[in-house]
């Protein structure tokens, strides 16, 4: 039964999304960890004009709203939680997908939120109200199973079937074929740097709801609100909304095609590219090559101090590394592991005694969900009265977590 077929009920009866079946969350659950083999096609319209009702389809927003309340995450500027999403919906859905239906919806400006990188400055996250969050979420997941099919094989990031450890495990493939010099590309602050007309061109070019055009460009007017203040946004797609990964794949499909045309071998996650080749010399020229490309076909910038023509071993890729030798072995990167030492000694400081598993799995869940795509070793863990808090926090996790992703990457 469609959203509008339900109209003339009550708007409680109208949006129980919370009555998600087990059998499709099971299969929602299965989507995701499945891989599959994407192909590239070429680009296609949508094929259709009435995409916005497809987004208000009943069973698009049940899993929309299923996936925001799952991720939780903070407030926008209005100061609604994911909690409290549910009774808004019911108090004004009727309204908001009326807007959204007509083309008259208009998201809120995201909230500025700084967060620490690792080597030093910030990264500067837009965050969505729940309300935009969810709308963001709903249409992102039509988008993206009509675009997904036609993106790269070489792109991994923000996509379903594809992750961080399968990039890495090919671009080791690269290196143990003799590509032994890497093209490491960063791009500068990328995702404040879009293009917005440019992006809304390749946009329009997919999709031929005006409707949806209009959103779209809506959210990336929408302005940012920074101690107080609200400022309009003029290029770039926030970091913190749900549709933001899909938006920037759409940029970079663009210097996919360039790459793949060139015959280059590369791996790209998100705006991390590595090109994979046999000498210094033609890293060099590939450096200078892809560099005028992307600055001046995509009007992006490279960042000249981060990137560089190196080996493999002298440079990380998802904090990741390489060993020397004739058979080459993923490591983690030094930076990376001192990261991750650094994070469970501050877990485990507070007591002198085996650490609560309550306390540990808490605290180790909010660190190592953000960063599982960087660690595959082999670290034993030795049984004895006089561990280390280090030891002894892994002993609390793993009889809890043995099942989970992260810890089962950890003691492989």
């Amino acid at each position: 039964m469609s959203l509008r077929s339900d109209m003339q009920q009550n708007i409680q009866g109208e949006l129980n999304f919370s009555a998600t079946p087990a059998g499709e969350t099971r299969e929602a659950g299965r989507e995701e960890t499945e891989s599959r083999l994407t192909t590239h096609a070429p680009e296609r319209p949508a094929g259709t004009t009435r995409l916005m009702e497809e987004i208000c389809d009943r069973e698009n927003l049940k899993e929309a709203l299923r996936r925001v309340k799952a991720n939780k995450g903070s407030p926008g500027m209005d100061g609604i939680t994911v909690n409290q999403l549910d009774d808004y919906l019911e108090q004004h859905w009727q309204a908001i997908r009326e807007q959204l239906l007509s083309g008259a919806y208009k998201p809120k400006p995201v909230k500025r939120v700084e967060i620490p990188k690792p080597d030093g400055g910030v990264r500067k996250l837009g965050i969505p109200t729940v309300l935009d969050r969810f709308i963001q979420q709903a249409v992102m997941q039509v988008l993206q199973r009509q675009w997904d099919p036609t993106f790269s094989d070489h792109s991994y990031g923000f996509r379903p079937g594809r992750s961080a450890h399968q990039a890495v495990a090919q671009a080791q493939r690269y290196i143990a074929k003799g590509y032994s010099w890497v093209v490491d590309l960063d791009l500068e602050k990328f995702f404040d740097r879009v293009n917005h007309d440019k992006l809304m061109a390749q946009i329009a070019k997919r999709v031929e709801d005006k409707r949806l055009l209009k959103l779209i460009r809506t959210f990336l007017n929408a302005g940012v609100m920074e101690n107080g203040l609200v400022s309009p946004s003029v290029e770039g797609t926030p970091q913190g909304g749900p549709l933001s990964p899909l938006l920037s794949n759409l940029v970079l499909d663009s210097l996919d095609r360039e790459l793949e045309r060139r015959g280059h071998r590369y791996v790209r996650y998100a705006d991390d590219s590595n090109i994979y080749v046999r000498s210094k010399r033609a890293g060099q020229r590939v450096m200078n090559s892809v560099t005028r490309f992307i600055t001046q076909k995509l009007q992006l910038k490279v960042n000249e101090t981060k990137s560089a023509v190196a080996r493999p071993q002298e440079r990380k890729f998802l904090g990741f590394s390489f060993t020397n030798g004739p058979a080459v072995k993923r490591a983690i990167a030094p930076k990376a592991l001192v990261r991750f030492k650094d994070r469970i000694r501050e877990i485990t400081r507070r007591a002198d005694h085996a650490p609560s598993s309550g306390g540990i799995v808490a605290a180790w869940g909010t660190h190592a969900t953000g960063n599982q795509h960087c660690w595959k070793w082999s670290w034993p863990l030795v049984p004895g009265p006089r561990q280390s808090p280090f030891c002894r926090a892994f002993q609390c996790i793993l009889p809890l977590a043995r099942s989970s992703f992260v810890i089962r990457e950890l003691l492989a």
